[in-house]
């Protein structure tokens, strides 16, 4: 079909159609692999063992707490650690409370050297408060990967080839962008790859590092007693005016209020009378 497809460029360049070299593209990924395999000869023996022998991409990660009683000197100890991996931290933060002081580690560490490096730590002086490792297996999406990259520059490579023999501005307009989504893709799918590789290359330790501190007493500052007088004086006068403000508001309440006195004295007078 591809042989086709480019003697028919040959002998009619300024007949080339867009349409008809993506319907010729996609019938190629369609036609199933029993039928490949019956009009192409078979690839060499090196490149069929090539081809399936995948080393395996392994995402290794980790969390862990320790307790120490010096916590200065036991990150210094992590730190020679981290140097003589070849890690590096990724993050590094301290928080300091009432209750503890601790360290927030994100370590990056080269894989080869990963378990070892857990293991060193273990061995720090500290009590292990929590311990968990994972390992992910991303061999089926690297491939994957690896495989959808390489067909879309394949699919680029013709497009670049089909536009230097486009004749017309519609047919060049068509095929770049065919071109740009593809360049699109493909620095999608390459980075997602940079991603795995770098994740498998160095893996991830999240280290807390904890001392708890003494109980210690400590009362709330309080101001000094003119400060404390002072403002109380100023709510006080501020309770005052508030409260003053608030009659002259409800003033229409006080006249109803006053009104229903009179009259109710003036009817309690004339039952009197009589």
């Amino acid at each position: 079909m591809a042989s086709a497809m480019l003697v028919s460029c040959q002998q009619h360049p300024n007949e080339l159609s867009v349409d008809a070299f993506i319907d010729m593209a996609m019938e190629e990924e369609i036609i199933p692999a029993t039928q490949q395999s019956a009009t192409a000869p078979p690839p060499p023996v090196n490149e069929m063992t090539t081809s399936v022998v995948v080393q395996k991409k392994i995402i290794k990660d980790g969390r862990m707490g320790l307790r120490v009683t010096e916590l200065e000197q036991s990150k210094q100890k992590v730190d020679t650690l981290v140097k003589a991996s070849g890690g590096y931290y990724a993050n590094e933060s301290l928080s300091n409370s009432d209750r503890e002081t601790s360290y927030q580690l994100k370590i990056r560490i080269p894989a080869p050297h990963f378990e070892a490096f857990v293991a060193g730590i273990e061995r720090g002086a500290g009590k292990i408060l929590y311990k968990q490792m994972d390992a992910r297996d991303v061999t089926d999406q690297f491939v994957d990967l690896q495989i959808r990259l390489e067909s879309k520059r394949n699919y680029l490579q013709r497009y670049r080839d089909l536009l230097k023999k486009a004749a017309t501005v519609k047919e060049i307009l068509e095929i770049e962008a065919q071109i740009r989504a593809l360049e699109e893709e493909i620095d999608s799918t390459t980075g997602r790859l940079r991603y795995l590789s770098d994740q498998v290359d160095y893996s991830t330790l999240e280290l807390t590092l904890s001392k708890e501190k003494d109980f210690e007493y400590s009362p709330s500052r309080r101001d000094r007693f003119s400060e404390r007088l002072k403002l109380s004086l100023s709510k006080g006068w501020f309770g005052f005016v508030d409260s003053l403000l608030f009659l002259f508001r409800i003033w229409p309440f006080g006249v109803l209020v006053a009104l229903g006195i009179y009259f109710w004295r003036k009817v309690k007078g004339r039952r009197r009378n009589v």
